[in-house]
């Protein structure tokens, strides 16, 4: 038998770069994010001085511009640094507590190795790498919307070529990064549902086993957030320099935030419906073993305590039968209410949350701070 491998979808040239440079530490590599994204910052606000344009620098019509370099593309690599960590464990755990039986070890072995064999290879970013500078060459942009992505740079300074040429093309880059990240991994959590797992009907995470999926899918939250973030400075760019109406869009920015919760789920949470026949399968598995041995328990506990007299040697009060029959009571519950999705309550919501909150600031457009603090004292004290 192949002594088994960690799992790990973070390396790769990016990756080892950073080491070299001190910058990745472990499973660290905050570090990184902060010194391409600040230190991209960085260059452009030195162009913008020199080139004296500073003051547009800093109007809310570019504010996407900020928020990609200082706060989604470190947002990026936190995110890395919090999910690989956990993605091992997970592995780890569902291998070693026998869901996946000892039969499947080997497989499962290999899934892991090619997996770490896909994600540390150099190719797969060289290529995003030439996409993303060719689609700076040809003109190509992520969206039609917000001016700093769709401002045209060959009228403008240096910092904005900078920005333009060089930040939005290490941006993208990263952004495809992320995706294949992605689907390495929604690749091998199918691969990992076609072994012949065990799953347990009676286990108290409610999803055979699989609980600790449900912890990695909960460390993805800040690139949602960061998702949200581009989409809320986008449009707050396009409402600053006018090509969008702040009265105009309110009506359907529900629709907007749908939209990108149905993004995130599509991301983050479908590559889980993989397990879904499983757990379907074992949930009405464990539903008819547990009733059974449930109704033979409490036929048993019937015949001993009520249908006939109390029995002389024991007592009614502590008797172990009582407590027994509550624990049944409970483990026939979680065979239950187990999930089809190893998805909890709390992650959906810590998803939503981290899906719905960028997108708060865009009411400032149609509320200003100052009026809103007005409202509210004015309310507060009855005048």
């Amino acid at each position: 038998m192949v002594a088994p491998e960690s799992f790990s979808l973070f390396g790769g040239p990016l990756d080892r770069i950073g080491r070299r440079l001190g910058l990745v530490r472990g499973t660290n590599t905050v570090r990184l994010g902060l010194a391409i994204g600040v230190g991209l910052w960085l260059i452009i606000v030195a162009l913008a001085l020199l080139g004296g344009v500073t003051g547009r620098l800093f109007q809310v019509s570019v504010i996407a511009g900020h928020a990609r370099l200082l706060l989604v593309i470190p947002l990026f690599f936190m995110c890395e640094s919090w999910v690989g960590p956990r993605m091992t464990a997970a592995v780890d755990t569902i291998t070693r507590t026998g869901v996946v039986p000892p039969g499947e070890a080997d497989a499962m072995n290999a899934e892991v190795i090619r997996a770490n064999r896909r994600s540390s290879a150099w190719v797969p970013e060289a290529a995003w790498l030439l996409l993303a500078i060719a689609l700076e060459v040809s003109g190509r942009r992520l969206a039609k919307y917000g001016v700093t992505e769709a401002y045209d740079p060959s009228r403008d300074s240096l910092a904005s070529l900078m920005y333009f040429g060089v930040a939005m093309t290490v941006f993208r880059f990263l952004v495809y990064r992320w995706v294949w990240k992605l689907a390495l991994w929604s690749w091998f959590l199918w691969r990992v549902s076609r072994l012949d797992l065990h799953l347990i009907p009676g286990h108290p995470d409610r999803a055979g086993g699989l609980g600790p999926l449900d912890g990695v899918t909960e460390r993805f939250t800040p690139l949602v957030a960061a998702h949200s973030i581009v989409q809320s400075a986008s449009l707050a760019e396009s409402i600053a320099a006018g090509t969008l109406v702040a009265s105009g869009i309110y009506p359907w920015l529900t629709a907007w935030v749908t939209l990108v919760l149905l993004v995130d789920a599509a991301l983050f949470l479908c590559p889980l419906l993989a397990f879904t026949d499983k757990l379907w399968a074992a949930r009405t598995r464990g539903s008819g073993q547990y009733g059974r041995f449930a109704a033979r328990y409490v036929r048993e506990f019937e015949a001993k305590w009520i249908d006939a007299p109390a029995p002389e040697n024991e007592k009614l009060l502590g008797s172990e039968d009582i407590q027994a029959l509550a624990d049944l009571a409970h483990s026939v519950r979680v065979v239950k209410e187990m999930r089809w999705i190893t998805a909890s309550r709390r992650l959906l919501t810590m998803m939503a949350l981290a899906a719905i909150v960028p997108f708060a600031p865009l009411l400032f457009f149609q509320y200003p701070i100052a009026e809103l603090a007005q409202k509210f004292f004015s309310k507060l004290i009855g005048f």
